[in-house]
């Protein structure tokens, strides 16, 4: 009750004739009180009994009370839950419209990065040096352009860029012990370990941003890893087992999923903690975009004669690989040969990559990292289905197992579950 009269302030302009309280003649009036409340948000009331001038009355007034939150970063984390709640029937049309976006643009990306590597299947390497680098340039066009037009504030370049580094330096870590492991494992058990990034995910949120979550939602991620997994082991045979391989690899395998995981958390943190210090407004995805793609591509580059060396460039030889890499992407030169459909392949699938990381971070940013990540692995079956028919450049189809169907299904029943309505009293799985 005391902490409900700090926040009011009771002023009485007329009482009974006393002592204590009496007034000066000419103010003499009816009574009148007047109750000055401090604006603050509704979150719950109480009834109080209070004397006002002299006289004790049981005045109901519902008084705002605040509730107590004993760390900053649970004080970020309480206050978001409170605006999805009043803003969710609103946010799940637009969760699920970018969803949509994100599978389509997710199955364009997979299917025309294995397009545009008929051209470039000598320079792989090259292309995602390119994607590396060059995304920096373009995303920090676009933020300098934005910034112009007054739609990225200072205060939004003010955010702590420290951040950004340990995104930056865990994307460029998980590209460099995914590339080294990759050497070493069968193609087929690639994608299979990468679907650990998910449980990651899961992990990650509960340990940094202190989310909790459903049965419903545990049980959903996990049949959709397993979904997955059912859906691209599909018509493997036993030469692609693990057997002579040993332990190390796959766990490289699976620790690099855990760098990328913990970069899409912290990303969601940044837009948390951002949403606290310029009081409400939200952070531009291009700031986190530049800043995290500048300092992914600086730690890639410290990392070069490293990844180079696992791709079977010597450091020495690299200068002239990047070279004839882009006499290829552009199609020119007289002695390049087998660079049939660059530039054009090639510049779709960077098309159809940078719109497709632009809409994962926009939907990273407003329902979590873990339903984006499920929307991209919605996409993983798509993709398979559609790469196993004839395409321009791969007119082979190939044929796929009755795996494919059953894992297609346990995926969608995933999802399904993931994204069961609960009551609203169990709707917010945030702590508070």
């Amino acid at each position: 009750m005391d902490t409900l009269l700090m926040a009011t302030r009771i002023r009485c302009l007329h009482a009974p004739t006393s002592s204590s309280y009496a007034l000066p003649k000419q103010s003499r009036s009816p009574a009148i009180y007047q109750l000055r409340c401090s604006s603050a948000r509704l979150l719950s009331y109480r009834s109080v009994t209070t004397t006002i001038c002299g006289r004790q009355s049981d005045l109901r007034f519902r008084f705002p009370v605040t509730r107590k939150i004993t760390s900053p970063m649970r004080r970020v984390f309480s206050a978001s839950a409170l605006t999805e709640r009043s803003s969710a029937p609103s946010n799940r049309k637009l969760i699920v419209a970018n969803s949509v976006v994100i599978v389509a643009l997710a199955v364009a990306n997979r299917v025309l990065y294995k397009l545009a590597l008929v051209p470039m299947k000598q320079y792989p390497f090259f292309l995602a040096q390119l994607n590396t680098f060059g995304y920096v340039l373009i995303y920090f066009t676009i933020l300098y352009m934005r910034s112009r037009l007054g739609i990225v504030t200072r205060e939004m370049l003010s955010v702590p860029k420290w951040r950004f580094a340990i995104i930056g330096f865990l994307e460029a870590l998980g590209v460099a012990t995914g590339m080294a492991a990759a050497a070493m494992l069968p193609g087929p058990v690639i994608p299979l370990l990468n679907q650990t990034f998910l449980v990651w995910q899961l992990l990650f949120a509960i340990l940094i941003l202190g989310r909790r979550f459903l049965l419903n939602q545990i049980s959903g991620c996990l049949l959709v890893v397993v979904g997955v997994v059912v859906a691209v082991s599909s018509g493997s045979g036993a030469d692609h087992t693990l057997s002579g391989i040993g332990l190390l690899w796959p766990a490289v395998m699976v620790a690099s999923a855990a760098f990328q995981a913990g970069a899409s958390i912290i990303k969601e943190f940044v837009f948390n903690d951002a949403a606290k210090r310029l009081e409400g407004k939200s952070l531009d995805i291009f700031v986190v975009n530049s800043f995290g793609s500048g300092f992914q591509a600086l730690f890639v580059f410290l990392l070069l004669p490293f990844l180079s060396n696992l791709k079977g460039i010597p450091f020495a030889s690299l200068p002239s690989y990047l070279k004839d890499g882009a006499g290829c992407f552009f199609n020119i030169g007289a002695k390049i040969s087998g660079c049939d459909g660059a530039p054009i392949l090639p510049l779709l699938y960077i098309a159809t990559n940078l719109a497709f990381n632009i809409s994962l971070l926009h939907l990273v940013k407003i329902s979590s990292a873990i339903v984006s990540s499920l929307a991209v692995m919605l996409s993983v079956p798509l993709s398979v289905y559609i790469m196993s028919k004839p395409l321009p450049y791969l007119p082979g189809g190939t044929s796929l197992s009755s795996n494919f169907m059953m894992g297609s299904v346990v995926l969608v029943i995933g999802l399904l579950l993931y994204n069961i309505s609960t009551t609203p009293t169990k709707q917010d799985t945030k702590t508070s």
